[in-house]
């Protein structure tokens, strides 16, 4: 039995703690897997026997000899805040530091986490990478898509992710709970349908790509990486409101205009972009990651918001950190 030396970045993060937890079920079974969990400031925690590293996307110096002895890199680090400066030095010139390290060191698999993002305003309804052309209209977004292009020069593979919800989830459902506070009503029918993907889901496929045998799995390119069937806007806040994260929704149906009115007379943290990301059409053909992955997508995102409702109750709207 051959050992899989396994980095991953972000190590500390939402999905590559995730990616963690999986990583030490395989490790378990019989599939040998070593792995060096690479984060700025803390221990990783959930796969025992992890080698930790300290290293920093922002400063390219820290980079060097994460991957060294490597067979797979799990590029999971980025920043989505408000600092545009951040955004660029760690989404782009340190994504590209990072492969610059990875090339180096002659990794032979590399898979980066990107997100749908880069494609913009939208409305996007069902299309497949090759049939949309990104025109992101944040620097985090900006970054990270010219981050994409570093992978693909070092020949990897890029999975950009929809929506992505579970426990640690800071965005996704703390941004409804933000707009249901000053929209509180149907939004345009609730009809929106987005492309979202449960954590531990994500988590999975990532794993399974890493592992993978055959000369098909190192394929560069880039592909979507949320589950296949996008989620209505209604059913998503039924569900919330199911688990008490969020109010029954009301019979009141306001029209899309009157929701942005309202949205922007009523102060909180959740812009107009991001409201029109949540709430509009943005779903995305996510068929071919997991037939490459070889593993079914499961039943959806709604079926696991359970494990994660104690966490959002907790959370609330709470403006992200």
């Amino acid at each position: 039995m051959s050992t899989r030396h396994v980095v991953v970045t972000g190590a500390t993060g939402f999905v590559g703690s995730a990616v963690l937890r999986r990583l030490a079920e395989r490790g378990r079974g019989d599939q040998g897997v070593a792995v060096r969990a690479v984060s700025r400031t803390q221990t990783p925690a959930g796969l025992s026997g992890a080698r930790r590293v300290g290293a920093d996307l922002a400063d390219a110096a820290s980079l060097r000899g994460v991957c060294d002895g490597a067979d797979v890199l799990l590029s999971l680090a980025s920043y989505v805040g408000p600092d545009a400066e951040r955004c660029t030095a760690v989404n782009a010139e340190g994504t590209a530091a990072l492969m610059a390290e990875a090339r180096r060191a002659a990794v032979g698999r590399i898979i980066h986490l990107s997100t749908c993002a880069v494609y913009g305003p939208g409305p996007h309804r069902g299309q497949d990478v090759g049939e949309l052309t990104p025109a992101p209209v944040s620097a985090a977004s900006a970054g990270r898509l010219v981050g994409e292009g570093a992978v693909l020069d070092a020949g990897g593979l890029v999975l950009r992710a929809g929506l992505v919800l579970g426990r640690g989830d800071r965005w996704a459902v703390p941004a409804l709970v933000d707009a249901f506070r000053r929209v509180p009503a149907g939004w345009d029918g609730g009809a929106g349908r987005a492309s979202f993907v449960d954590v531990d889901d994500l988590a999975r496929l990532i794993v399974a790509l890493a592992l993978a045998g055959g000369d098909e799995a190192d394929a560069p390119g880039v592909l979507h990486a949320h589950h296949p069937e996008p989620v209505r806007n209604r059913d998503l806040m039924d569900a919330l409101a199911e688990h008490r994260v969020l109010p029954a929704r009301p019979d009141a149906d306001w029209s899309w205009g009157r929701c942005l009115d309202a949205l922007a007379a009523t102060p909180g943290w959740v812009s107009e972009r991001q409201f029109t990301l949540l709430a509009t059409d943005h779903w995305y053909r996510a068929d071919a990651a997991w037939e490459r992955a070889g593993i079914a997508p499961g039943p959806g995102p709604l079926s696991r918001l359970d494990r994660a409702a104690r966490w959002y109750r907790e959370r609330g709207g709470v403006t992200p950190g």
